[in-house]
């Protein structure tokens, strides 16, 4: 089932990771990742696993520099792993609004303003859970070799508009397509944002995408996966994967909080 569709914003594509750790590799970690479409919120609910309940957070330090540091996981030996959200704009569906609602999964959004604006009662449904709504930029273009005017702009008023409609000003950032330059990070920091994001996983379609040669979940790991058809496809099976490497899915925003703790 689907939330009213829009025209779609331009989507996340595949990309060679800027940093050490390019190796990419599908993997399944389950028997049929394709799960058929037609089937309920309650059918995905039936199956997604439970967990404990997770260690007390401990704020992670962060570089308060003149840029913001990239990171593709979060420097924690926590037992824990975080599920982010990006774009927006394509499709929002029920059952992984279900998902996340019902099995009290924690979840950080990525949004591109637009998107974020124009589906705000979607997006506070899950902004309600306890999931944070977080930088995209506006038109998702590619910032890389961009004026720092125009890579400020498109984070700023992203930030900007976020904070209007829902309370909050975004404080973490995940630049499109998963490309920055130093240009990037030094415009992120001067809009407010406190950590870059990139990815250790990307899901889609239900299979898990690795970036890094080890081919398995760790702690501190950061799941990219996207508001597509196949969003609670991409839950089910990223909850199973972090069960079945003994972690717990954690809310990001605890981990780095707005302020230094």
């Amino acid at each position: 089932m689907v939330e009213g569709q829009s025209s779609p914003t331009p989507e996340a594509s595949a990309v060679t990771p800027p940093s050490p750790t390019t190796t990419s590799a599908e993997f399944d970690p389950l028997p049929s990742p394709t799960i058929p479409y037609d089937k309920s919120a309650g059918w995905y609910l039936e199956r997604v696993p439970t967990f404990g309940k997770p260690p007390k957070a401990e704020p992670v330090e962060v570089d308060n520099g003149g840029s913001t540091p990239w990171w593709s996981r979060v420097p924690t030996q926590h037992n824990v792993a975080f599920i982010t959200i990006d774009d927006g704009g394509l499709i929002r569906t029920t059952e992984a609004l279900e998902i996340i609602k019902r099995a009290k999964v924690p979840v950080t959004l990525f949004l591109n303003s637009p998107a974020a604006t124009s589906h705000a009662d979607y997006f506070k449904k899950i902004q309600a859970t306890g999931a944070g709504i977080q930088n995209h930029t506006v038109t998702h273009r590619n910032l890389k070799g961009q004026s720092y005017e125009f890579q400020k702009k498109e984070i700023n008023d992203c930030a900007d508009q976020i904070e209007t409609v829902y309370g909050q000003r975004p404080y973490l950032f995940r630049p499109p397509f998963g490309n920055y330059d130093a240009v990037t990070l030094k415009a992120a920091r001067d809009s407010g944002m406190r950590v870059s994001f990139f990815w250790t996983q990307t899901v889609d379609q239900g299979f898990i995408h690795y970036q890094t040669s080890q081919k398995a979940v760790r702690p501190g790991d950061v799941f990219l996966m996207h508001f597509r058809p196949m969003l609670a496809d991409d839950l089910l099976n990223t909850l199973r994967a972090i069960k079945e490497a003994g972690l717990t899915p954690a809310r990001l925003e605890d981990y780095i909080p707005r302020a230094a703790a």
